[in-house]
């Protein structure tokens, strides 16, 4: 299947390259040229604006935007709509807000286009292990881009899981859950840290040895293992710990519902209140967000 890429971001440009991996065609645009000339060099044809773009799909086209959540989706899509058919299918694989999904899905539905919201988890290790897929949109649009799920995921990673805007909602309590686990972790650590064993405790070896079949071995604890290994008392990261959105979402969405979530809504006002304090728990959190996502880090000043 031949799919358009829109977005060659730190995700965006490894998800292209993966299904490069798994013999799809994929024609690329992005914002600034060098990233879509060094996917061309992958096997990518390389397209410079969005006409050139649609132009090198077959009908019905399919387009992925892996862009940043918000106004910068509706700027694309409102640039593409005048360029695409009847039948075409328009994926937003951002992280974004699903009630903003179920406007879009309207809107491209009067025109007879379908829109098909993906949440999509996996980070910089995706190209590598797949992308778990959360997916929200008609039967239809699933059916079409379903080569394109199965390239992008691992074995039984990606799933319908509803009408529009339902893949987003999925990703946003992923990514609350995501903020609890994390949080969890940061505090048992930074008591261990503070402990009176803070000498003789080798943090890295704790974490590895909770990995061996205890019941809170995790992914996440295997990175925190690596940043450990890295930098025994993570000396090198300001404790910032910024948050992408989903958190604020589904705290807003568990008041509207009158739905008690206490460990995941104090995860992230433990976020906010990191921007003014110092500790090892959030230079912990900011560890494990540049491991598992390649997010961005602020590091000491010497």
């Amino acid at each position: 299947m031949k799919i358009g890429m829109i977005g060659l971001g730190r995700m965006g440009l490894n998800m292209a390259k993966r299904l490069l991996r798994h013999d799809q065609e994929v024609a690329a645009f992005n914002r600034t040229p060098e990233k879509t000339r060094e996917l061309a060099q992958h096997g990518a044809m390389a397209a410079f604006s969005l006409e050139e773009l649609v132009a090198a799909l077959p009908f019905p086209r399919a387009i992925w935007m892996m862009l940043p959540a918000g106004e910068l989706v509706d700027q694309y899509l409102e640039k593409l709509l005048p360029l695409l058919s009847p039948g075409d299918v328009v994926v937003d694989g951002a992280n974004s807000d699903y009630r903003d999904s179920r406007r879009r899905a309207k809107a491209l539905a009067d025109q007879r286009l379908i829109f098909m919201d993906v949440g999509v988890s996996g980070g910089i290790w995706g190209l590598r292990n797949g992308y778990c897929l959360m997916i929200g949109g008609s039967k239809q649009g699933f059916v079409h881009l379903e080569q394109v799920f199965e390239a992008l995921a691992p074995k039984g990673g990606y799933r319908l899981c509803g009408p529009s805007g339902a893949g987003h909602f999925v990703k946003m309590v992923h990514n609350g859950i995501e903020y609890g686990m994390m949080q969890a972790y940061a505090e048992g650590f930074a008591l261990m840290e503070a402990s009176p064993y803070t000498e003789d405790f080798d943090l890295q070896k704790i974490a590895q040895l909770w990995n061996q079949g205890s019941v809170v071995r995790s992914w996440l604890l295997e990175l925190v293992e690596k940043s450990l290994r890295q930098d025994p008392r993570l000396a090198e990261l300001q404790p910032y710990v910024e948050d992408s959105g989903e958190g604020r979402w589904m705290v807003r969405e568990a008041l509207d519902n009158a739905v008690s979530m206490p460990v995941i809504t104090q995860s992230l006002m433990e976020r906010f209140r990191s921007r003014d304090k110092n500790s090892f728990g959030d230079r912990m959190l900011a560890a494990m967000r540049r491991e598992f996502g390649g997010h961005a880090v602020q590091t000491r000043k010497e």
